[in-house]
Order: structure tokens, then sequence, then C-alpha cells
């Protein structure tokens, strides 16, 4: 723990998964006592049961173990109309959503903080990111005033990508014990202290679905709708799909195509038609620039006044940071111009954009459907 929270009134937010877990241990080792609480957000619908039981068990054993209060939050709906909402509606129009990432905006450090969370000086969670604070740890003298979202330690397990939207007022009380661990310093904690979640696989796809299908969840929205798969290079058809809202630019599994690898590198959203070309280094997969509209800062402009700026970019979570020129346009747009080949550029999806050393994480925006610069 490098924050001294003496005197603060500290909560976590608990998953039922190993992070969080030791996120609980952490704060307890270092003298706090924070209360705990478990947000449901899974549905109860019959056909796309989520249920959290399992969550919600382990959870109760970290409580019972640190003696500490356990409060579960009920979510659904404020999850179901803002986050929920907003991924079928970028579906619906083409583009690729991220939920996770509005997830955290709006439900975790949002609702959340207006059912429970305005009661509390500090919300830790197990998330892998920093906290750099008035400089300490800063990459430069831009950063050298205020507090900004930091990349962890580990690149592997970093996560400030799915932070990205939160906004100053939130960060403000945002504790992240992990950041400065390793994924396998963390799992041996877990071990040595015997929590309950231990030996529990990491959480993977969409966190409201659980182990539900994600095209069986768009398809209860949109239903299907017949369209052709048309290769690119020859404008021959070689097959058809179900509907343009189940697959994304950069796609390769799951077009059901013979003689592959085919991706997905156009859609027609007019004609329901998927534009797929074939080969693993076909050069339509790949780009070198994209538009950011809508951009976000989590805490401030660190380049205000700067028309080009070198930066660092993620477009999906991976390890792997891409070095780019940052320009600005007209209307608030960041023109991204990436110094290598990037495959995959959905738009809809978030662009991440981090100071040129990989240190911060500044915001981010939606790749825009057409380049407007």
């Amino acid at each position: 723990m490098t924050e001294d929270l003496t005197g603060k009134r500290v909560c976590v937010l608990l998953s039922g998964g190993v992070d969080s877990a030791v996120v609980t241990h952490l704060l307890c080792e270092a003298g706090y006592r924070p209360d705990l609480f478990y947000i449901r957000i899974g549905m109860d619908d019959g056909q796309f049961a989520c249920t959290a039981e399992e969550d919600i068990e382990m959870c109760q054993a970290i409580s019972r173990k640190y003696a500490l209060p356990l409060e579960v939050v009920d979510l659904q709906q404020e999850y179901w109309d803002r986050v929920v909402g907003y991924t079928i509606d970028r579906v619906k129009r083409g583009l690729t959503p991220n939920p996770d990432v509005m997830c955290n905006r709006l439900i975790k450090f949002g609702a959340f903080e207006q059912k429970a969370g305005h009661a509390y000086d500090r919300i830790a969670t197990g998330h892998y990111a920093t906290i750099i604070a008035d400089g300490q740890g800063a990459p430069s003298e831009e950063f050298g005033k205020g507090r900004w979202l930091g990349t962890a330690e580990d690149p592997v397990k970093d996560q400030t990508d799915f932070l990205a939207q939160i906004d100053t007022l939130q960060l403000a009380k945002l504790v992240l014990p992990l950041g400065p661990l390793p994924k396998e310093v963390v799992r041996r904690i877990a071990e040595t202290q015997r929590l309950a979640p231990a030996k529990r696989k990491d959480s993977q796809g969409i966190c409201f679905l659980g182990k539900i299908d994600y095209n069986d969840f768009v398809k209860r929205f949109l239903g299907e709708r017949e369209g052709d798969v048309i290769d690119i290079e020859t404008g021959r058809k070689i097959g058809t799909h179900r509907g343009y809202w189940f697959h994304t630019i950069g796609q390769r599994k799951g077009l059901g195509l013979g003689g592959g690898p085919w991706f997905v590198v156009k859609k027609d959203i007019a004609e329901n038609t998927l534009y797929v070309s074939h080969g693993y280094d076909t050069r339509l997969q790949y780009g070198r620039h994209f538009c950011l509209s809508d951009f976000h800062y989590i805490s401030a402009d660190p380049w205000k006044g700067r028309e080009h700026v070198p930066v660092c970019f993620k477009i999906r979570h991976t390890d792997h940071f891409a070095a780019a020129t940052l320009t600005r346009m007209a209307d608030g747009i960041l023109s991204i111009t990436s110094e290598s080949n990037i495959q995959g550029i959905a738009p809809g999806q978030f662009g991440v954009i981090y100071d040129r050393t990989c240190t911060v994480c500044v915001g981010s925006g939606e790749i825009a459907p057409a380049s407007p610069c």
C-alpha cells in the first residue's frame, strides 16, 4: 500500500475473484478495516439468467475470514438501462462496443457511487493499474501536478484500457493496490492466505453475460437477417451470414468459411453485407490511421496548445502499446497516425491514449466510423 488511508472510510468492490480478495487482504494487513460490497449486475430474466450465487459465496467467505461487513448492491436495472442499452445501440449501428469500459464508468464508479459509494473517502478495486499523484512516478513535467491514472507494473495484466472512461472525481477516490504486483504474486498471496477464490480462473468476456453466448444475447434484441459474404479482392460471393451485427472488423473466427483464414475487413450496413479478405498477411486487415471522436480526458489535457504530440495507444485489450502521432483536428477530433501497421481497426471501439513512455493513461475516445480527418 502506497497511499496512507488513516482516518479515511474505505470500501472494497468484491467480484468473487482472486484479485479483489487479495485487495481485501492487503488492506487488512496494512491495518485498515474496509467495508465490502458486491455489485449485482447479471440479468435474472429466465432465458438469459446469469446468477451470482457462486460469486456471492466467495465474497461471503472473505467477509467471514476478515470479520468485515458485506453488502450486496443491486444495480441490475441501472446496468440494463445504461450499459446494455449502449451495447445494443452500437451493435445495431454496425459499431464495435466495449461494455466493460462503460460498466466501469457508469456502474462500478457511477451508479454505485450514487447508491453507496458516496459515503466513502476511497473505493478499492482489483484492477491492475496505478495512481500517479503530484508527480510521484510521473514520466514528464506535464504530469507533475494532480492525480493521473498510471499503467500497471505488469503489462500483460494492465487494465487501464478498461478504466479509460472514468472521470476526475472517480479517479480521486480510487485505490489500486494490485498495480505494482505481477499476477503470479497475487495468486501466491491468495494461496498462502488460503483465500476462498485462490483457485478460481480469471473471468473472461463481457462482465454481465457470464456463461451466456454473446451472439445469443445479440440475437434476442436484433434477431437474424441473412446477408452475403463477399471476397473483397474478387467480388465473388463465398458464403452467407446471419446479420452484420454478429461480426466486427478484424474478426476471423466464427465466419463458417472454408479454406481460410478469412478476416472481416468491411461491413455494408445498408445492404447487410460482409466483406472478407483471405490470408494472414492481407494488407486490407491493417491500417495506420484512425480518428477519435468525443475524446474523454480522465484528469486533464496534458498537451493543451500542442498540435502534434507523440503518444502511445491501444485499440483493444492487449499487453502491447503502439507508438503514434496525435494531431488535433476541428471539432475536438483527434487524428491518430500509427508508426506501425495495426490489425482490425474497428469503428466504435475505444482508442486509448497514453504518453510516449506508456506510463500515464490520458483518456479514450470512440474510433470514428468514417475518417473525418
